[in-house]
């Protein structure tokens, strides 16, 4: 497997029939209910294609609501008294047991930070359901709290994932020069993550920024 040859697309008519994360449920609802949820307009799934065109791992997206009282006073105090806040739901993430600890699924969930900047309506935040322990604590290394009364749900508000991206841009083992250069040169021609850079910080730079730059067209 090279360094290039990644990309995120929407699911479609890729083989599931292999794939395996380690974990049932996640690897069930994958083979054989994703494409009922998309039939039923109740979320989309996005997979992780290699240079192949195996999927290497998935993500499902969905519209959600955050309400007000499940936020830390901190937070809310901050926020309009509106009863709940729109956010976007990774309902579901995994990836396959041939590329799990390369940082794809940290790059799966800045591709939904990055869909859900350039999405019309207004998202505050993203929110995942943690499926153990584990999926928790990975989520909260990328920032995730969290909710008051549901440990296994957690959220992340987008001003705050996107602050911490961009500050990468100066930090990481790629020069600050390569970054922009990478972001502005190559990444500018599609909205789309095409490759699986060599770290997790140079990824979330680069799939944000592409944002970004579609963002302000």
């Amino acid at each position: 497997m090279t360094e290039d040859g990644f990309h995120i697309e929407l699911l479609g008519d890729h083989d599931r029939a292999t794939f395996c994360s380690g974990v049932d449920a996640l690897d069930r609802y994958f083979r054989e209910r994703v494409t009922q949820d998309i039939r039923r307009r109740v979320s989309n799934c996005f997979v992780l294609l290699d240079a192949e065109k195996e999927v290497a791992g998935y993500y499902t997206f969905a519209a959600a609501s955050i309400p007000l009282g499940e936020l830390p006073e901190s937070l809310a105090k901050r926020l309009p008294r509106y009863p709940s806040l729109p956010a976007g739901l990774i309902g579901r993430l995994a990836v396959d047991r041939d590329y799990q600890r390369q940082g794809l699924g940290a790059l799966l969930v800045v591709d939904a930070v990055a869909r859900a900047m350039r999405a019309e309506p207004a998202i505050y935040a993203l929110v995942v359901d943690a499926k153990d322990d584990h999926a928790a604590a990975f989520y909260t290394r990328l920032g995730f709290r969290s909710f008051l009364s549901q440990p296994s749900r957690l959220f992340i508000p987008i001003s705050e994932i996107a602050k911490r991206l961009c500050k990468s841009i100066f930090r990481g083992s790629e020069g600050q020069s390569t970054a922009r250069d990478r972001i502005t040169g190559r990444y500018r021609r599609g909205p789309t993550m095409s490759t699986a850079p060599r770290t997790l910080e140079s990824a979330a730079v680069i799939i944000l920024m592409t944002a970004l730059i579609y963002a302000a067209g």
